[in-house]
């Protein structure tokens, strides 16, 4: 039978009464509801989370990631593991138990010759970039600067680049890993290679990832980046040549896309990153430009430091607001789909709600499914509404905007998602994620945990039938 997810029985108050013990072994902090700091420290990116955790340590180290764990398990309490804290669906803070922050891990070196970086996991892509970016180097990172980098590789890690370079999780060359039962191990293509298999695309499963190691690419301290804006009027047409142009689009060449709204007008709006050779950029971006010229009401398009495009999203999904979307995959954009999407974002229910087409493809495409955990290997584009809200009142409205649009796109969708845009929404789901490749994560978590020490994630559970406590 599968394992229980949550099954821990043991009070918070009763099991973590020994934190102090806790405390004295870290070179971190523990910080415990009656601290003046917890409420702050419960917080997460998004504020539609709010959990209660027992305590929550601060790890300086491995070390202290050894200890936690230790203590977690000796204490019989539930854990959750937080780095970023940017998930939409809250796993890294736990009710009741112990959270494992690993924010305040912070070092990071660059080898500008080998085109290596070594990176703590409590780095933020921001902070990893700017380490990168001196060297004119960078890899595969998202497209918040606020989040967290250990997270997103493990789940896949999409970002500006990944149509040239792959995935966050196709340029990872090794891991640090702290397992269920305390060890801490290195996984890479020559050592432990079924595990580091797995943390390549099967998130936070298989142990807690303490230190990363990556491939690096030049490509400078700037690209060529825009966006090119049209009316709703113009939405339709706009939105089939963006289908054919950004599915033949060269890899250098990337092309997000979403409906918005701004001053109570619905629109469509392509984002243009370019990171190829400067001298064929007017060539490569042309028939897009020629498109808008006379259709849209806004173009923008300059070269701009790297960095600037990395974090050029945070001011739009500041931390603390109300966040929900459900995501799914796309082959293509046809007329039937377009109308779909035309017709539910008609519908949004305030101005903050986005209709969103992450571009995928490229060198992700060229990577066999089988060569890493992350299987969604054919896709186009992955498409989510977005909901965006302050005021808790509006959560039912919100949620019932963004499960009503999920619904109306699906018939058009791969029936796969990306594990780091799943919220709560059960094993079908998840298995959805990692299709062909579930089979083999499963035998790989029955290998390093299978007591489902690690269930606070799109979990993969273990076919082990658990002690009752």
């Amino acid at each position: 039978m599968q394992s229980h997810v949550g099954t821990h029985t043991a009070g918070a108050g009763s099991s973590l009464r020994d934190a102090a013990r806790l405390g004295r072994a870290l070179r971190g902090d523990l910080v415990l509801p009656t601290d003046a700091g917890f409420e702050q420290a419960r917080r997460v990116w998004n504020g539609f989370v709010d959990k209660r955790p027992a305590a929550i340590t601060y790890c300086a180290d491995t070390d202290d990631v050894v200890a936690a764990l230790s203590f977690a398990r000796e204490s019989n309490v539930p854990l959750s593991v937080r780095s970023g804290g940017h998930n939409v669906a809250g796993n890294c803070v736990c009710e009741g138990g112990l959270v494992i922050d690993l924010s305040r891990m912070k070092k990071r070196s660059v080898d500008g010759k080998r085109h290596i970086a070594w990176a703590d996991a409590g780095l933020t892509l921001a902070e990893f970039d700017s380490a990168t970016q001196a060297f004119g180097l960078a890899t595969t990172m998202g497209v918040n600067g606020d989040t967290g980098i250990a997270g997103l590789t493990l789940g896949g890690g999409f970002g500006k680049l990944g149509r040239r370079y792959g995935l966050a999780c196709d340029n990872l060359l090794s891991a640090e890993i702290v397992t269920a039962d305390g060890r801490v191990l290195r996984a890479s293509a020559d050592e432990n290679p079924d595990l580091f298999w797995g943390l390549r695309g099967g998130g936070g499963n298989f142990g807690i990832v303490t230190r990363f190691e990556y491939q690096l690419y030049e490509i400078g301290t700037e690209v060529l980046a825009g966006s090119v804006t049209f009316p709703e009027a113009q939405a339709r047409d706009a939105l089939r040549f963006y289908n054919e142009f950004a599915r033949a689009a060269p890899e250098e060449l990337s092309l997000d896309a979403a409906l918005v709204t701004s001053a109570g007008e619905r629109m469509f709006s392509v984002s243009i990153f370019y990171s190829g050779v400067p001298r064929e950029a007017e060539k490569v971006i042309a028939p897009l430009l020629g498109y808008a010229k006379g259709r849209a009401v806004s173009e923008q398009l300059m070269r701009k430091p790297y960095l600037q495009v990395q974090s050029a999203a945070d001011a739009l999904f500041p931390r603390g607001r109300r966040y929900s979307w459900k995501a799914q995959f796309m082959h293509e954009l046809t007329d039937d789909a377009i109308d779909a999407l035309l017709d539910i974002y008609r519908k949004a229910p305030n101005e903050n709600a986005l209709l969103v087409l992450q571009q995928v493809g490229g060198a992700i495409r060229r990577v066999p499914v089988s060569e890493t955990a992350y299987a969604c290997r054919d896709a186009e584009f992955d498409c989510f509404p977005i909901g965006m809200w302050d005021d808790p009142d509006r959560d039912e409205e919100n949620m019932g905007w963004i499960r009503e649009a999920w619904a109306a796109i699906r018939p058009y969708s791969t029936g796969a998602v990306y594990v780091n845009n799943l919220g709560d929404e059960g094993q079908d789901r998840v298995k959805a994620a990692y299709g062909p490749n579930y089979q083999r994560l499963l035998e790989l978590k029955n290998k390093y945990d299978p007591t489902n020490v690690f269930f606070l994630n799109q979990n993969i559970r273990p076919t082990v039938v658990l002690p009752k406590r």
